[in-house]
């Protein structure tokens, strides 16, 4: 087992706590490691893992786990907790896992979960869209696929993510969230392989030869995975291709370093705007 038969690796930091007095990482711990890489294994596959099974209508339940141990990790240690979907029987899943310290290999584990009904408990069929986006990311497949259209088009899909992210998680009022400019936007909705909505965004139509992209939202539990990413230059495409010659957008300051990552470049001071600091970030296009 090697790192490279891993697509997946989640970077994980030893930490004081989970050393025992020997001076080591307690043997238990490493489950742990399994089950924190495996939250985010959910992430990289574009499934909120909740919403998933609400949606799916079952759950999924350990019922064997399995751990190698071939050396030791210690205190401050960086490792990496490779993950794989191995095999998808009629109701199991088997993972194979390794812990890594480098390319050294540290522990080798298994997991085996059964999909059930979560009321009854009683397995039930792998549902074949996860099947799929499962053994799909597994052979290199995208996870994800961006969707351009107009307002009466996306507005379902847009919709409830906007109001989960902008009202509910940042507390926005619905009246200024919502405006008659949805309706002349180019809106952009990235969703996941079972067609949920995971990020979105709205390209307004240029005045001057310059567009401004708004309402740049992604699901709080699928950040970090790029799907911001992924709307945002969607969008700054399309911009390109009805000759826009830049693009401007007014930037959360807890996002600025994001747009600047996708070359976009701060310009004024900060201002606020539906109470949290903002400022204007331009890009050529």
């Amino acid at each position: 087992m090697n790192r490279s038969d891993f697509r997946f690796l989640h970077p994980l930091r030893v930490r004081w706590v989970e050393v025992d007095l020997q001076k080591i990482v307690f043997n238990g711990h490493y489950l742990m490691y399994l089950d924190t890489a495996m939250a985010d294994y959910w992430r990289a596959i574009a499934l909120p893992y909740q919403d998933t099974m609400h949606a799916l209508g079952g759950d999924l339940y350990v019922v064997k786990s399995s751990l190698e141990y071939k050396a030791s990790a210690e205190y401050d240690d960086l490792l990496h907790v490779g993950l794989r979907c191995a095999r998808i029987g009629n109701s199991s899943l088997l993972f194979e896992a390794g812990i890594f310290r480098g390319q050294q290999l540290l522990v080798k584990g298994e997991l085996v979960y059964v999909y059930a009904d979560p009321h009854t408990k009683t397995a039930m069929p792998v549902p074949q869209a996860l099947r799929d986006t499962m053994l799909g990311y597994e052979q290199g497949e995208p996870v994800t696929h961006l969707k351009l259209g107009s307002w009466d088009e996306l507005k379902a899909l847009a919709s409830p993510l906007r109001t989960e992210v902008f009202v509910h998680e940042q507390g926005v009022p619905q009246e200024m969230e919502w405006d008659t400019r949805d309706a002349h936007c180019l809106h952009a909705v990235l969703c996941n392989r079972l067609g949920l909505p995971v990020a979105t965004g709205r390209l307004l139509p240029a005045e001057d030869g310059r567009a401004k992209i708004g309402r740049m939202a992604v699901l709080r539990q699928m950040r970090g995975q790029a799907f911001g990413a992924q709307v945002l230059q969607g969008l700054m495409s399309a911009a390109r291709d009805r000759g826009d010659r830049a693009v401007l957008l007014h930037a959360q300051c807890s996002a600025e370093k994001f747009y600047q990552r996708q070359g976009f470049v701060s310009q004024g001071d900060v201002y606020q705007e539906a109470g949290m600091d903002h400022v204007n970030m331009v890009k050529t296009l």
